[in-house]
């Protein structure tokens, strides 16, 4: 890891806080204000013709179990059930790993301009060791790959650019590792949002195969409700995983491109790196 303990720990700290908040907010949310209407409901400009018949519907409707008060998001939840509450949490990890790669994947923490000066006046002013010194002491990436290059310096000018190749593919597989959770989440979301569409859609069959009589469209809204809101929010979590991944990865690929060239640059200028290459 190209972070430092302390960094890493300040990181976690500072994406656990994230989390909660973001669990306090939804938490707290109190909803579109939709409510659940009935498909077979009449519209209510007939009930003031006939009074005795709107309060025989009502409690009709009240024995029936409708709850006209209950939110659309109230409404979601319920239907969500276990899978919605699943891919909630899916969506709390994605955040999570979504701000410790853009706080990882920076320019200053990759490349800081600062070392790469403070580097090239070492090399001006021919203080190797001091050089060394610098890429020793600095947690940024280049750094480290100029330190294991300097480290080998006295076997070649070959051997070091060995050794910081190495260096460079290790901390590319590590970062590779994380935006790897990233293509992950994308993978599965729909495949748990799709498992609560066979889910819903089973319950809403079973209950037309085992109803005596014809079922009405309520006793088929709930089954349904599940499988349609399962699929879109599996989608709404995989969607930016899939967007935040493409879009790191390439960050990624450039800022380690740069990287390499600017190191390579660096150990050009060494006496044995001049020699070598003459």
């Amino acid at each position: 890891m190209f972070l430092g303990r302390t960094r890493q720990r300040q990181l976690w700290q500072a994406t656990s806080l994230l989390m909660l908040i973001m669990a306090m907010f939804v938490a707290s949310m109190p909803g579109s204000g939709w409510a659940y209407q009935d498909a077979a409901e009449e519209p209510a400009a007939a009930a003031p013709a006939e009074p005795a018949a709107a309060d025989d519907k009502k409690a009709e409707e009240k024995d029936e179990g409708i709850n006209d008060d209950q939110t659309f998001l109230q409404w979601m939840i319920a239907a969500s059930g276990a899978f919605g509450a699943v891919l909630l949490l899916v969506s709390f990890i994605m955040v999570a790993v979504i701000m410790m790669n853009l706080l990882q994947v920076r320019r200053d923490n990759l490349l800081p301009e600062g070392f790469v000066a403070a580097f090239e006046e070492k090399l001006t002013a021919k203080d190797y060791q001091g050089a060394y010194e610098i890429a020793r002491n600095d947690d940024s990436l280049i750094a480290r790959v100029l330190a294991a290059g300097l480290s080998r310096l006295n076997r070649g000018y070959e051997e070091a650019v060995e050794g910081m190749q190495e260096v460079g593919e290790e901390e590319s597989m590590a970062m590779e590792h994380r935006l790897s959770y990233l293509a992950l989440i994308g993978s599965i979301a729909p495949m748990i949002g799709l498992m609560g569409t066979v889910w819903g859609m089973i319950a809403s069959f079973r209950e037309i195969a085992t109803a005596p009589v014809a079922p009405k469209p309520k006793d088929l809204a709930d089954g349904i409700s599940t499988a349609l809101f399962t699929t879109l929010e599996g989608l709404v979590v995989a969607i930016p995983a899939i967007i935040a991944y493409s879009l790191l990865r390439n960050r990624v690929s450039r800022l380690l491109l740069e990287v390499g060239r600017v190191s390579e640059g660096l150990m050009s200028r060494l006496p044995v790196g001049k020699s070598s290459a003459e």
